[in-house]
C-alpha cells in the first residue's frame, strides 16, 4: 500500500490515540486494494472544516486514499471491536467492513475519526466480503449532511469512491466506499464488548480514554465513570428528542449504533416520516416495530441501561450499590428526554416561556394531524408562514377550536408575533429529505451515472431553514398511487 508522506500536500494531521489502547479493542490492517477507485462525489466544505486540501484529495491520489489503496502520513489502520444488541440479541460484532485510518486534528483543535466503509474484509467479517454498494454509500451521505443541516449531532461524509468492481447482493451492484467523519466511533457496544470478553484493566482503559476524549470535566469528579454515565444519557436524551422534532426513524437502534459523543450514526434503514403516525416503521427487517417512531425513547433508554450494566464494576466496587447509582441516572433520561421534546416542541409553535397547559395544546394538534393523516413536516411549515388552507384539517371545527387556543397561547407572551415566526422558521425546517427524492437521487446515480439528481438536492439539504422558493418542490409529497415506502439494510 502507497503512503503519502507529504502532511502539507493534502493537510493530513493524523494521529492514532485509539490504537494506543489494549490491543482488544481492534486489529489492524492490511490493504484490501480495489480496481479503479474514483470519486463521485466530495464534501469540500467538509475537507476545509477538518483542514484538508480540498484540491489535493479531489483527485486520484485522493481516490486512491479514500479507495483504501493508499495511506495518509500518519495512518495506523484498524479495525474496531464491538459487541451489540441486535434487535435485543448480544452479539460478538466489530468492524466488518470498515476500517479507521487515523485521527485527523482540525486547525481549531477537534479531533475527528476519518473511517472507510466498505473498504474490505476484517477479522469481524463474519463471512462477509468487507465491501459496500454504491446506493447504500451515497444514501448515508445524503442523510448524513442532511442531519447536519437539520442542527442535529451526527457523523458525516466527507467522500464517496466507486471501486471499479462489482459486488453480489440481491443482484450485482457497484461497489463504493465511503469515507465517514465521526467525533468518535465508540459504541455502547464498545463497552458491552469490554465488559463481556474484556478484563476490568481493560474496560476502565476504554472509560478513561471516552472521558479524556468526550468528557475531560469528568476525570476531575471523585466518580468519574458516574459522571460519564451522566454525560452520555444527557446527550442521548437531547439527540433522540431532535429526531422526534423532526420526524426521523431511525430504524436499526441496536446498541452497536448508539454513540457515547451523542451523534447518529449508522444510517441504513433510516427515513423521514411523512404522514404523521407514531407506529410507523420503515425497516424492512423490523417487524414488531421494536424501532417504531413512537418507541425511539424508549429503545434509547433501554440502550442506556445496556450502558450502565457494563460500567456497574467501575461504579462501585459492592455490586448492590453500583446498581443503585445506575438505576438513579437512568431513571432521569425519560424526564430529560420530554424536557427537551416539550422545549422543542413549544419553539415549533413559536412558544418562547412555559405554561402548565402547553402539553395538553401539543397533544391536541398531534392528535389532528394524526387524525386527518396531516404530513408531520408540512403541518407545521404551513403553521409557520400562514398558510392554513394547506393543512389536511383546515376546514375542521376541531382544528378552528385548536388555532384559537394557539393564538390565545401566543398572545400571553411577552415576544412579538413576528418573534414567534422568527422561532418557527429556525425550528421548523422547510425540507426534509423526503423518501421519494432520496430514491430519485439514488436511482438516477446507480442505474445511468447521473450524479445531478443527488447534487441538487444535497445543495438544497444543506439549509433546510431557507424557506426559499428552489426549495418548494423537494416539500412535495409522493405521488398518491405510491408503494408503502420500506428501507433495507444496505451491505
Amino acid at each position: 500500500m502507497t503512503t503519502y508522506n507529504s502532511i502539507n500536500e493534502a493537510g493530513w494531521n493524523l494521529d492514532n490515540s485509539y490504537a494506543r489502547l489494549p490491543q482488544s479493542f481492534y486489529t489492524k490492517l492490511e490493504s484490501s486494494p480495489v480496481p479503479s477507485p474514483e470519486i463521485i462525489v466530495f464534501n469540500h466544505k467538509l475537507a476545509e472544516l477538518l483542514g484538508l486540501d480540498r484540491a489535493s484529495l479531489d483527485s486520484k491520489e485522493g481516490a486512491a486514499i479514500f479507495g483504501g489503496n493508499a495511506l495518509p502520513r500518519g495512518s495506523i489502520p484498524l479495525a474496531q471491536a464491538y459487541a451489540g444488541h441486535q434487535f435485543g440479541y448480544l452479539n460478538m460484532l466489530g468492524d466488518g467492513r470498515a476500517c479507521l485510518l487515523g485521527e485527523q486534528l482540525t486547525p481549531d483543535g477537534d479531533r475527528f475519526d476519518i473511517q472507510l466503509k466498505g473498504s474490505g474484509r476484517t477479522p469481524y467479517s463474519r463471512g462477509g466480503d468487507g465491501r459496500a454498494a454504491l446506493g447504500p454509500m451515497l444514501r448515508e451521505y445524503i442523510i448524513s449532511e442532511a442531519m447536519h443541516g437539520l442542527r442535529i449531532p451526527t457523523t458525516r461524509s466527507l467522500a464517496v469512491v466507486t471501486t471499479g468492481e462489482y459486488i453480489t447482493r440481491e443482484a450485482q451492484l457497484q461497489g463504493a466506499v465511503l469515507a465517514r467523519v465521526a467525533a468518535s466511533h465508540i459504541r455502547v457496544g464498545t463497552f458491552q464488548y469490554a465488559s463481556k470478553w474484556c478484563t476490568i484493566h481493560e474496560l476502565r482503559a476504554l472509560a478513561d480514554y471516552t472521558i479524556h476524549r468526550h468528557y475531560p470535566d469528568a476525570a476531575k469528579n471523585e466518580q468519574p465513570y458516574l459522571v460519564l454515565l451522566q454525560e452520555v444519557i444527557k446527550r442521548q436524551a437531547s439527540l433522540i428528542a431532535q429526531w422526534q422534532l423532526v420526524g426521523f426513524i431511525h430504524g436499526v437502534m441496536n446498541t452497536d449504533n448508539m454513540t457515547l459523543s451523542g451523534e447518529t450514526i449508522d444510517y441504513g434503514p433510516c427515513a423521514f416520516m411523512d404522514i404523521y403516525d407514531p407506529e410507523t416503521v420503515f425497516s424492512s427487517i423490523d417487524l414488531q416495530g421494536r424501532y417504531a417512531y413512537v418507541n425511539q425513547p424508549y429503545i434509547g433508554a433501554w440502550n442506556l441501561a445496556r450502558l450502565a450494566e457494563a460500567l456497574l464494576p467501575l461504579l462501585h466496587e459492592d455490586e448492590e450499590q453500583a446498581i443503585k447509582l445506575a438505576e438513579a441516572e437512568l431513571a432521569r433520561f425519560m424526564t430529560q428526554y420530554e424536557q427537551h421534546w416539550l422545549t422543542g416542541m413549544r419553539s415549533k409553535l413559536g412558544v418562547f416561556n412555559e405554561e402548565v397547559e402547553d402539553e395538553a395544546l401539543i397533544e391536541a394538534l398531534m392528535k389532528l394531524m394524526q387524525e386527518h393523516q396531516a404530513d408531520y413536516t408540512n403541518t407545521f411549515k404551513a403553521l409557520t408562514i400562514g398558510r392554513m388552507e394547506e393543512l389536511a384539517m383546515h376546514d375542521t371545527r376541531a382544528f378552528h377550536d385548536w388555532h384559537a387556543s394557539w393564538q390565545a397561547r401566543l398572545l400571553r407572551q411577552p415576544q412579538t408575533k413576528q418573534e414567534s415566526e422568527q422561532l418557527m422558521r429556525s425550528r421548523n425546517p422547510a425540507i426534509i429529505p423526503r423518501n421519494h427524492r432520496v430514491e430519485e437521487a439514488l436511482e438516477a446515480a446507480t442505474e445511468t451515472g447521473d450524479l445531478h439528481v443527488m447534487l441538487k438536492l444535497v445543495e438544497a439539504l444543506a439549509d433546510p431553514f431557507a424557506y426559499s422558493k428552489e426549495q418548494e418542490a423537494y416539500a412535495e409529497l409522493p405521488p398518491d398511487n405510491a408503494c408503502p415506502y420500506r428501507t433495507f439494510c444496505g451491505t
